[in-house]
């Protein structure tokens, strides 16, 4: 299992949480994910590494932008 975190700005509530989820959750190989709008922090697990790409497009997809920490 892998986990990789990234940095979320513009999140501000439940509804952010949800939006990201979801478009996070149609990144094939993630099992699971943490998000949360009061740190900014978003947790993507995997069995493999996911490609941080395809996570930043998916947060970008949602209306917010990230980076790897």
């Amino acid at each position: 299992m892998t986990t990789a975190e990234y940095q979320v700005t513009g999140m501000t509530c439940g509804h952010c949480e949800l939006a990201i989820r979801d478009e996070v959750a149609r990144i094939g190989g993630v099992e699971g994910i943490e998000v949360s709008a009061a740190t900014g922090r978003l947790a993507v697990t995997s069995q493999s590494p996911v490609d941080d790409a395809q996570v930043l497009a998916a947060v970008d997809e949602a209306g917010y932008r990230a980076e790897r920490v």
